[in-house]
């Protein structure tokens, strides 16, 4: 990690960190000495989490956020004094309706998390990203951003959008000091995904891990971030596809029943 510059700790500021991945991201880069801001839509989860990483040794804040509130995210951007890593990881899935009977109330809504809420953090600390001469930004895709799957229209082209996001500001942002990695997990088991996927159908959710002896966890992917995050400033991790080893594909995943 690059040294402390003047103007306090190097700051790292997670979207969606109230549970699962931003959660475990929050707490891991708090491990490694970053004053973490956790942002999401849920105060009293943040305050939580927060509370957990200052007992800790850390230091953390917690931010109620709308990513698609582009207002709020500018405000956010504008009462912060630094950002030197940005995880946008606020996103999800749902429904799996096939094509033919999918809502577009669910695709709208995918969409407006995953990418517009990506292209409003992004916007809006992009300048301080530039200013701290050592900026990251990471976002958080999925393994369905570039494999398809029947009933997973909607996620996967709201991750694909993620992706090109990605790839695209590494070419804008080529001769800037700020480095753009994209992180893909496949099969994670956290306590929230499916269970929103499926719209609160408990019994569904968990037959998305059945039989599968060891899913990645959110710490897993947390660990992924932060060793990409803290590599040499001059080393960027374009793309990581990350997968437990029971799953070798989208649709090839080893179950023991």
């Amino acid at each position: 990690m690059s040294p402390e510059p003047v103007g306090g700790p190097r700051t790292a500021l997670i979207t969606g960190a109230g549970s699962g991945i931003g959660a475990a991201t929050a707490r891991r880069l708090a491990a490694e000495g970053y004053r973490v801001v956790l942002t999401g839509r849920r105060l009293a989860r943040l305050e939580s989490v927060a509370k957990q990483i200052t007992a800790d040794g850390g230091t953390a804040e917690a931010y109620a956020l709308n990513v698609t509130d582009q207002a709020a995210v500018s405000a956010l951007a504008e009462d912060l004094q630094r950002c030197d890593v940005l995880v946008n990881n606020a996103g999800g899935a749902i429904g799996t309706e096939p094509v033919a009977h999918a809502l577009a109330a669910d695709w709208r809504a995918m969409f407006e998390t995953n990418v517009i809420g990506t292209l409003h953090l992004t916007q809006a600390f992009l300048p301080k990203l530039i200013a701290s001469g050592d900026g990251t930004v990471v976002i958080v895709t999925s393994t369905a951003s570039f494999t398809v799957y029947e009933g997973g229209g909607g996620y996967s082209a709201a991750k694909h959008g993620e992706h090109v996001l990605a790839a695209t500001l590494r070419l804008e942002l080529c001769g800037e000091p700020v480095r753009v990695i994209e992180i893909a997990p496949g099969m994670v088991h956290t306590e929230e995904f499916s269970l929103n996927r499926y719209r609160g159908d408990a019994d569904r959710a968990a037959d998305v891990y059945a039989g599968v002896q060891y899913p990645l966890v959110a710490e897993d992917v947390a660990d992924a971030i932060a060793w990409a995050v803290t590599r040499p400033s001059h080393v960027n991790v374009d793309s990581l596809v990350l997968r437990p080893r029971a799953q070798a594909a989208q649709h090839k995943i080893h179950r023991q029943l």
